[in-house]
């Protein structure tokens, strides 16, 4: 019987560090594929919406930016029953409740993947609206994607080197490069609201 497996990566990457998981299915789908059993997966902030592909899955990757309360860039690697625990150790957002509960429901309903891992890392700065990761967070994102491909290669979950073209991805114009390149100066950025619908000038 043919099994399926989900990567998915959760996050909000307007808020800095929260976005490492997000970036990390990015950075995976940059350079490797698999085949039509592995459904490569943006989840955002979708919560429950996100269940329909955990339905669908017997093995998950689950990459997040969680608060361990450790020193910023500091990875963790929880599988099972370790994972909901761990990704409300120190709630940072309401994705993260909302993943809880998507994991949750998914069990209640009996279609929560057999096998789950998760591979955080400790934010350094969350409290940057518009922001991007900090160096020492984007640094561990390679170490990151090889901890899952090492871990889905041991459940037959092989990759190849390529590109994974999916709908289940983030459009272009937010990934990684162009909204770092498209940044505005810190001169140039409006930090008070949308200039274009302040009332003008009398």
């Amino acid at each position: 019987m043919t099994r399926n497996a989900l990567i998915l990566g959760i996050g909000n990457v307007l808020w800095a560090d929260e976005g490492f998981g997000v970036r990390c299915v990015e950075h995976l789908a940059d350079r490797w594929s698999f085949g039509p059993d592995v459904t490569v997966l943006d989840g955002g902030t979708q919560g429950l919406y996100l269940l329909p592909f955990l339905e669908e899955a017997d093995v998950m990757v689950v990459f997040d930016a969680v608060d361990y309360g450790l020193a910023p860039g500091t990875m963790k690697v929880v599988e099972g029953d370790e994972v909901p625990r761990f990704m409300g150790a120190k709630k940072m957002s309401l994705h993260q409740t909302g993943f809880q509960d998507v994991i949750a429901t998914a069990q209640l309903m009996g279609y929560c993947p057999d096998e789950l891992m998760l591979v955080g890392c400790q934010p350094e700065e969350l409290e940057d609206y518009g922001g991007g990761l900090r160096d020492v967070v984007a640094a561990r994102i390679p170490e990151a994607v090889g901890i899952g491909l090492g871990w889905l290669e041991t459940r037959g979950f092989a990759a190849t080197e390529g590109r994974t073209e999916s709908d289940t991805l983030a459009d272009a114009s937010i990934r990684h490069r162009a909204y770092e390149t498209g940044r505005p100066s810190e001169d140039e950025a409006c930090r008070t609201g949308d200039a274009r619908f302040f009332p003008a000038a009398e």
